[in-house]
């Protein structure tokens, strides 16, 4: 991965954790990594445990950031939620996968 993409990402996954914990979440861990895959915000909504994938782009030129969702990534945040499950004790029994988009602008 390139320096900027890396770069990208990381101002995506900041500006996510700060949308969301202004909106009551609580950040419980953040990168998560398994065999199956990367989790890159781990929160808590009430009595929900939220695995959110953040997706961020600089343009439109490769379609909208949520397009990148292909039902192959999806099944690797299930499989990786589910292993952040196992690893972890005393956690709410509802959970859901979220994801946060940011359209980057100059």
């Amino acid at each position: 991965m390139s320096s900027s993409r890396k770069a990208l990402g990381d101002l995506g996954e900041a500006i996510a954790r700060r949308y969301l914990t202004e909106r009551g979440y609580s950040i419980l861990e953040t990168n998560f990594r398994s065999p199956h895959g990367e989790i890159d915000i781990v929160a808590r909504e009430g009595d929900y445990l939220v695995f959110v994938e953040v997706k961020s782009r600089r343009s439109r030129s490769f379609g909208e950031p949520t397009e990148s969702i292909t039902p192959a990534k999806k099944q690797k945040l299930i499989e990786t939620a589910q292993a952040y499950m196992q690893a972890h004790d005393g956690l709410p029994e509802e959970w859901r996968i979220d994801v946060v988009a940011i359209q980057m602008d100059h």
